[in-house]
């Protein structure tokens, strides 16, 4: 299956090898990669591999990141990515995440791209709940999910050693019922 979804401004389309060189500029940028799972320098290499894996991903597994593209629609220029993982335990739940070029922060695209990937999440795929986990010094990121509906479920105090260095997440969590209740 191919997921294609798309909002006024933004296609969100399975990555392809013309991405490559955009996907590993947002990769590579330090405030980008800051409170991502990844390292930098994020190899070329990496970055094929990646693109490779994904055209071959299926949104429907259980338990596997599927990741797709986000493209401004008037120049075809790749922003960022949003990505989820349905839970093996549970396919009514999801894991979700996102990433964007810096340029492009500020201008209301991962509102866009973000609440597009959760309209097909519950009115399509019909899940119950989808999740996202964020460190709590990012303040854009939970200040997005709680635009979104979002609901705060825990603050884990140094639970993870991210990167050198102990850190506190945020736990959010939204229900399909909340999603369509919201304005």
């Amino acid at each position: 299956m191919i997921l294609h979804l798309e909002t006024p401004r933004l296609n969100l389309r399975p990555f392809q090898e013309s991405d490559l060189e955009a996907f590993l500029a947002y990769r590579n940028d330090p405030d980008v990669a800051r409170y991502q799972s990844w390292d930098i320098p994020y190899l070329p290499e990496k970055g094929s591999q990646f693109i490779d894996l994904m055209k071959m991903s299926d949104p429907t597994s259980q338990g596997e990141w599927y990741q797709v593209a986000v493209e401004l629609k008037p120049t075809g220029e790749l922003i960022g990515d949003v990505a989820f993982c349905t839970m093996l335990h549970d396919e009514k739940q999801a894991l979700m995440g996102y990433s964007l070029a810096r340029p492009y922060w500020h201008h209301g695209y991962a509102f866009e791209a973000v609440g597009c990937l959760l309209q097909y999440l519950f009115d399509e795929r019909g899940l119950h709940r989808v999740v996202a986990e964020c460190d709590m010094e990012n303040v854009a990121s939970w200040k997005l999910l709680e635009k979104l509906g979002f609901r705060r479920e825990a603050h884990l105090v140094e639970n993870i050693f991210f990167k050198g260095t102990y850190g506190s997440e945020y736990h959010y969590a939204l229900l399909r019922r909340e999603w369509q209740k919201r304005p």
